[in-house]
């Protein structure tokens, strides 16, 4: 664990992971945490997660979902003369922007483009920036809500109400999108939120290799059983069990309690005295340095009617840097805008009885599997895991039933992952 996550990890518990899937050749998938550094910062721009899912070729969609990825990112903490939501906007376009011209800049790359779901928690909630069809969910309790509007045909056409009373036409695939990062000039993002954070609230931002796989209910079921480190293994060991035909990503952020960070002594920190000096656009101190040394040079020349002009300048340029570093509230703190209509959907994530059959047949087909190809399995690990969820399951504890047969499946599958690297044999999971 690094230092800046260190002095979250009594308030936040995260994990991420990306897996090429059963069918493609390479991962096109991206993602990225991006931490507050102090409470300050916290408080200025939160902390970022983000997932981003390449489309356009092996190579272009590799490229696309990194460049997203980094420039967002990047950009949005740069942007400190804007709110948390103007930021966040600007950053998006800023990288549909460069995404575009990167494609057009050689043939290979042409029309490639990604998705991009970002979701920074801030001291006012959950805003969610987003193109595409990669999602965003929060679970609080046993409800599992996405807070993202899939950028899909398929939901485009519900929402308009023009869905045949058959549903779904054949010839609309359920993976065609509408919006992405990249192909276009210019991009419509939305923004949803800010949403209401709580202690105990578990978002998940995931690309459609998982959602197309998992349904709500489980992906809710899951979260609500493990932690994250474990939670994000069990989610792409699911996708992989049901056909992995895309590469699967899920990023998974459990909210302890208040984000207060620990000083090195890991006691928590208090509220810097300096709590109202904010940052300035480098910008803005440029601009007082070269108008304060031009006016001293024209002071030496004599120069009166430019100095007075120069003057003007440079103090112009110190009351804005004052005003923008001490006065008045941080932009961060003071907008109250909600945007976007979501929970678009919810779903109820109680453990059931079918929940725990589905599980336990899992393991059941991987160990027939694992006997019939003679592969070498450690199984005392996996037994642990099946008495734990017996057990439970006699005692009604359902949620601790399904964490013995999440773990077993884990467990199972890391042992066979290792085979099949060894043999190169994808059958292993089929």
């Amino acid at each position: 664990m690094d230092q800046t996550a260190g002095i979250w990890s009594h308030c936040l518990d995260f994990a991420a992971l990306s897996d090429i899937g059963l069918r493609r050749a390479n991962n096109q998938d991206s993602y990225t945490v991006a931490l507050a550094g102090s409470e300050d910062d916290f408080r200025q721009r939160g902390h970022v997660f983000m997932v981003a899912d390449g489309m356009g070729g092996h190579a272009a969609g590799e490229l696309a979902s990194k460049m997203a990825t980094d420039i967002v990112s990047l950009d949005y903490r740069k942007l400190l003369d804007q709110t948390p939501a103007e930021a966040l906007l600007s950053a998006v376009l800023d990288a549909n922007h460069q995404i575009h011209v990167r494609g057009q800049a050689s043939p290979e790359f042409r029309g490639m483009g990604t998705t991009s779901t970002i979701l920074v928690l801030l001291p006012g909630g959950a805003l969610v920036a987003h193109v595409g069809d990669s999602r965003c969910y929060r679970v609080r309790g046993q409800r599992i809500e996405q807070l993202t509007f899939d950028h899909s045909y398929v939901w485009e056409m519900q929402a308009a109400g023009q869905m045949p009373e058959g549903g779904i036409p054949g010839f609309i695939s359920k993976s065609s999108i509408t919006r992405s990062l990249g192909p276009h000039a210019t991009e419509q993002v939305d923004l949803e939120g800010p949403h209401t954070v709580q202690a105990g609230d578990t978002f998940v931002l995931c690309s459609d290799g998982l959602s197309n796989q998992v349904k709500d209910e489980e992906i809710g079921l899951v979260l609500n059983c493990l932690p994250p480190a474990e939670a994000v293994h069990a989610l792409i060991e699911l996708a992989c069990l049901r056909g992995g035909p895309d590469n699967i990503t899920a990023v998974v952020v459990r909210v302890l309690g208040p984000q207060v960070p620990e000083t090195a002594d890991a006691a928590p920190s208090k509220r810097s005295d300096r709590s109202n000096v904010r940052p300035v656009d480098p910008k803005l101190w440029t601009l007082l340095g070269v108008a304060s040394l031009a006016t001293l040079g024209l002071a030496a020349l004599q120069q009166w009617w430019l100095f007075v002009v120069g003057l003007t300048v440079a103090a112009t340029a110190l009351v804005t840097v004052l005003v923008k570093r001490y006065g008045g509230n941080s932009k961060s703190e003071s907008d109250d805008r909600h945007f976007g209509r979501g929970p678009y959907v919810a779903a109820d994530c109680t453990a059931k009885a079918e929940h725990l059959a589905a599980f336990a047949d899992i393991v059941r087909q991987l160990r027939e599997a694992a006997t019939e190809e003679q592969w070498s399995v450690d199984y005392r690990a996996v037994d642990q895991h099946l008495a734990q969820a017996a057990t439970a399951t006699k005692g009604g504890n359902l949620t601790a039933a399904a964490s013995g047969y999440l773990r077993a499946i884990i467990v199972l599958m890391a042992q066979l992952r290792e085979q099949r690297s060894a043999s190169s044999d994808s059958s292993v999971f089929l």
